[in-house]
């Protein structure tokens, strides 16, 4: 029981302060206000109601000396002959065929104050340990409740300081916006037909540049790659005849695009930010999504400080208003023709969006096989993982039957003289531990053959889900990114510069 209690009581930072004082110890070594009640057991008994089983008055007087005894036979008198040294000694008194004896009553009375006292000490030191351990739980709650509400309230404020800057960068996306607007309003058909040119050859570069994030073995050359590089050549061919005109103009669109691009990916960084900030604030102790997380703890290298993280906004807005500002003075009103490459552009958008279809439908199914396959590992390492614990708890079971022979052993070593004999019992007890001994070490045996078959089970469940991993990431870049991005693919109408 003792073995028990000292595992579940777990040290505690906040009960370093706690004291756990004996029963024999003072009273003004503990606060007795902040302690718990001795317990009524502890308490001293009036000799005059001692009940029979404790020390009597009477066990103080020496006991009157008998006379000798006669020889051992099947007439002896059975009377207790005993001195104080037959506790140490082992010395057995005079034996009939009726009894044995080997302390007196007095002695066998207070053995049972001693077992009872000492049951009373540990009942007490328990109460102790509960007290403090109650007081530390009630300290750190506290304290986590308090720091929790602190951090919660600054996450609030860089919230709100997140949620400024994003406004500021949304007005001047919205102004840089009809600015841009305002220019190609300017132009011709020609320069029409330009400007959108930008857009599939920005879906083609966006959509290589998004596929280069796949992992390891999912970087390969597939056919929705070469497509993808073939528009992008197309794109080059077709701009390459429009610049010879539109090179002036060409180069402020690209620069207030630049410009946006910039203010959008810091507006996309932003409400990425911003949208962390509020999951964070709304987190409680309640929330399904929380884990650990060991390396969260870290500084990492790139990460920027507070006066980096403003100066670059403010760069931004402040190069953004500036690119604005020259826009429009070369805003003019250009004239141009727009040949057949819209035909070729939409022929080749078509072939991509199909090789794109095909490379997804292929990835859903490897990693369906592979999820399948995941699943039947799980139940493995799961069924082995319970075989486990079986097996752990045969073994701790085994100890008790290792007592109990050990204990009858040791019990049979304390025989008188020619009585210590290799008798049969004595050598059934040894057999008893022998094979004992064989089974613990048979469980020990499975328990390991378990855990190298549990450490394969896990090697291949790490390898399963790394390889849906790097299938999911896959469908999340074709299927989730690139296809999103080719839906924005323009028309046959606008590539014509309608």
């Amino acid at each position: 029981m003792s073995a028990n209690v000292s595992g579940c009581c777990n040290p505690c930072p906040h009960a370093a302060n706690a004291v756990e004082v004996p029963s024999t110890e003072p009273a003004g070594a503990v606060d007795p206000s902040s302690q718990p009640p001795v317990p009524s057991d502890l308490r001293p008994v009036p000799a005059a109601a001692a009940p029979c089983y404790l020390p009597q008055p009477e066990d103080a007087i020496p006991a009157p000396k008998e006379g000798p005894m006669g020889p051992i036979g099947p007439w002896a008198t059975g009377r207790v002959d005993w001195s104080p040294l037959a506790g140490l000694t082992g010395t057995r008194p005079v034996v009939d065929k009726y009894s044995i004896a080997r302390y007196s009553e007095g002695e066998w009375r207070k053995h049972n104050k001693d077992v009872l006292d000492m049951s009373a000490r540990e009942q007490h030191k328990m109460n102790l340990v509960d007290w403090n351990g109650r007081q530390c739980l009630k300290q750190t709650t506290a304290d986590v409740d308090k720091n929790q509400e602190d951090n919660t309230k600054r996450l609030r404020q860089r919230e709100q300081e997140v949620h400024r800057w994003k406004c500021e960068l949304e007005a001047e996306i919205e102004a840089i916006s009809e600015e841009i607007t305002l220019t190609e309003e300017q132009r011709h058909r020609l320069k029409q037909a330009s400007s959108v040119l930008q857009l599939p050859e920005s879906i083609a570069g966006e959509c290589l540049e998004r596929r280069t994030g796949r992992l390891d073995t999912e970087i390969i050359r597939d056919e929705v790659e070469v497509e993808l590089i073939k528009e992008l050549a197309l794109t080059a061919e077709i701009r390459e005849t429009f610049t010879r005109t539109l090179k002036d103009i060409e180069a402020q669109l690209l620069e207030d695009k630049t410009a946006k691009q910039r203010l959008e990916y810091d507006w996309s960084d932003k409400t990425v930010s911003h949208e962390i900030e509020a999951l964070n604030i709304s987190l409680n102790n309640n929330s399904n999504t929380l884990l650990f997380k060991p390396g969260a703890v870290i500084f990492p290298e790139d990460q920027s400080t507070i006066e980096y993280w403003t100066h670059f906004t403010e760069e931004t807005l402040l190069e953004a208003k500036a690119t604005r500002q020259r826009s429009e003075g070369l805003r003019t009103t250009l004239d141009a023709i727009l040949n057949n490459a819209a035909r070729d552009l939409r022929t080749q958008a078509d072939k991509v969006e199909l090789a794109l279809a095909k490379r997804v439908c292929c990835v859903e199914e490897i990693t369906q096989k592979l999820e399948f396959e995941l699943k039947k590992v799980l139940r493995e390492l799961a069924d082995v993982e319970t075989l486990m614990v079986d097996l752990r708890t045969a073994i701790r079971r085994m100890d008790l039957p290792m007592k109990k022979a050990q204990t009858r052993l040791d019990n049979r070593l304390g025989r008188p003289r020619v009585e210590n004999c290799r008798d049969v019992p004595h050598m059934g007890l040894i057999e008893e531990v022998k094979f004992i001994k064989e089974d613990i070490a048979a469980l020990q045996a499975q328990l390991r053959q378990a855990e190298e078959s549990q450490a394969r089970l896990i090697t291949a469940r790490n390898e399963l889900e790394r390889e849906i991993m790097l299938k999911r990431k896959s469908l999340e870049i074709d299927r989730g990114r690139t296809q999103w991005i080719r839906s924005h693919y323009p028309s046959a109408a606008a590539l014509s510069g309608y």
